[in-house]
């Protein structure tokens, strides 16, 4: 089984730059349950960097157990149906995470 960690490293390397165009966000992750943890991801200059805390002023942030997140990151669960079932909160800016499906691919 990948671990939260494991599954965000993945993330990060997936990373498209060309589709972070424009984009200066934090995004945090706060992923509940066994292997949790709080991550934040920076994107800045069409560059992701991958930080372990809480970020002082995120952009958006993603409260989800740590098991639906890699299932989500691998593809596993969608993350619209997940959304849809109470799986996956949203805080912040909805439109940003309508575009990191695209960025993170």
């Amino acid at each position: 089984m990948t671990t939260l960690p494991e599954a965000l490293q993945g993330m990060i390397a997936r990373f498209n730059p060309a589709k972070a165009k424009g984009i200066n966000a934090v995004i945090q992750l706060n992923a509940t349950g066994d292997g949790g943890g709080q991550y934040y991801t920076t994107v800045v200059n069409n560059k992701a960097t991958l930080t372990e805390g809480v970020a002082p002023n995120p952009t958006v942030t993603i409260i989800v157990a740590a098991k639906d997140w890699i299932d989500i990151m691998g593809g596993q669960l969608d993350p619209t149906r997940a959304f849809m079932a109470g799986k996956l909160r949203i805080t912040g800016d909805l439109g940003l995470m309508m575009r990191f499906q695209n960025m993170f691919g």
